[in-house]
């Protein structure tokens, strides 16, 4: 039973921090993203 115990904790926080990693990569990814936009929108309307 505490095996089953220590699994479950294991799993828990694997899959909480390859989630933070994901929201993190895909937020860092949107500014990525925003900033060439903005760039882009720039060299066009110079």
């Amino acid at each position: 039973m505490e095996t089953t115990k220590s699994i479950l904790k294991f799993m828990a926080i694997s899959t909480l921090i390859v989630g933070g990693v994901l929201v993190g990569g895909t937020i860092l990814t949107a500014k990525g993203i925003d900033n060439v936009g903005d760039k882009l929108q720039n060299k066009i309307h110079s």
